[in-house]
């Protein structure tokens, strides 16, 4: 275990271990990535190609936005034309193929009917799409079809994966843990990507997560959706939602137990590792946002609904002003309380309870007696704590957000240029 930083390990739940591969730890995946000169920067790559050896149960989610891109709209066709099975998907990085008109769908539905070609695939319904970056320039496809002719895929290949499908990221965002079910070893690893335009209302960004655990369709799709409440959808970068947000999970079922259902031996286990692996990807991907220096970690304690709870944590996250104030270090508590009071959760100004760190700054609803000092320190160092006492049940949540600096506009002022 002393390869991975204690910052891996720390909330690593009892009977899971980490293991290196992310997207091909598991049994029966390859994965690899290529250059083909989507980028403009020569040599990036701009291409990942994931594969399995034979079709999977597929589980999946994605977007809610009413301007979703081809790729959305395809893989959801995909995915109910073969019975949510699925034996590989094709991503490119650097244009998201959104708003490009019939074009841009046939340009996505001919990526998946190459990528089958290519690896041997008789149904082009069987290979899922994704596509991220600039949108509303069409896909220069003379290159996408350069690239998925050349680009090779390996059982080593997860680390390559996890790079091919960054976009304006900074560092591949990869997992993956093993763990017993009966008296087999079954592994899950995922990869995402995302830093901007981050406050999904169903999944995320680009996500993408295997396991070799038989699962049955059913159950795969309902702990995924759960899974990703629990993580992705508590992720905010800068309050925006993307038009490409994808996530799916793959189950080659090649590690020989029990398909897990409701009940069976190991499926309480699974779930348990699928939440550690989206929560920990998604916390990523906020300590990665666009210019960030500090995560923001808001934990809510005692709301009076489950929806409370995580309507005040994501409204904590998203509250621009107090992202600025995480920024400079600033222990400005009227921040919290405004996003507090503006937010649709049930809140009762005379019993919050307000800590930075280990510093109480506000008890019920007004200052505490607290040295300033202190809250400033709490301020400082790549995590920032918020957690937040509402006093009115026995609800709790946890979102994760960045600050907000002159980085982000920088990245963001001149995006298409």
């Amino acid at each position: 275990m002393s390869e991975f930083s204690d910052y891996m390990t720390r909330d690593l739940p009892t009977g899971l271990r980490l293991i290196e591969g992310g997207v091909t730890a598991a049994r029966g995946f390859r994965a690899g990535t290529i250059s083909c000169g989507i980028k403009a920067e020569a040599g990036t790559p701009d291409m990942a190609l994931l594969v399995a050896d034979a079709p999977c149960a597929t589980a999946a989610t994605f977007t809610t936005s009413k301007t979703a891109a081809h790729t959305v709209r395809v893989c959801k066709e995909h995915l109910a034309a073969g019975g949510y099975r699925t034996q590989a998907v094709i991503v490119n990085s650097g244009n998201a193929n959104c708003s490009n008109g019939e074009r841009g769908y046939r340009d996505a539905q001919r990526m998946t009917e190459l990528t089958a070609t290519k690896l041997g695939i008789s149904d082009p319904n069987l290979v899922m799409v994704s596509s991220t970056g600039i949108i509303g320039r069409p896909l220069p496809m003379d290159r996408v079809e350069q690239g998925i002719a050349e680009i090779q895929v390996s059982a080593s290949g997860g680390p390559d994966f996890a790079r091919g499908i960054m976009t304006t990221d900074t560092r591949p965002k990869t997992v993956a843990v093993e763990f017993e079910v009966g008296d087999k070893t079954v592994r899950l690893g995922g990869s995402t990507k995302g830093v901007g335009m981050i406050y999904p209302n169903m999944a995320t960004m680009l996500c993408y997560l295997t396991t070799d655990a038989a699962v049955e369709p059913a159950f795969l799709q309902d702990a995924m959706r759960r899974a990703v409440n629990d993580s992705f959808n508590m992720v905010c970068v800068d309050g925006d939602m993307s038009t490409n947000d994808s996530a799916f999970v793959f189950a080659s079922g090649l590690a020989g137990n029990e398909p897990l259902r409701e009940g069976v031996a190991g499926a309480d286990t699974f779930v348990t590792a699928l939440r550690y692996v989206t929560r920990y990807l998604a916390r990523e991907m906020a300590r990665d946002g666009e210019g960030a220096t500090k995560l923001m970690i808001v934990n809510i304690h005692n709301a009076a609904s489950d929806a409370d709870a995580r309507t005040a944590a994501r409204d904590i996250t998203r509250y621009i002003i107090w992202q600025c104030a995480v920024a400079g270090g600033d222990p400005n508590w009227g921040r919290l309380i405004a996003a507090l009071g503006a937010s649709k959760a049930a809140i009762e100004h005379d019993k919050l309870d307000i800590r930075l760190g280990d510093v109480l700054i506000v008890e019920h609803g007004v200052a505490a007696d607290y040295d300033q000092a202190a809250a400033k320190q709490a301020m400082v160092g790549p995590d920032v704590y918020v957690d937040i006492d509402l006093h009115l049940g026995d609800f709790a949540a946890t979102a994760w957000g960045c600050d907000l600096t002159h980085g982000y506009i920088d990245e963001n002022a001149t995006y298409t240029r």
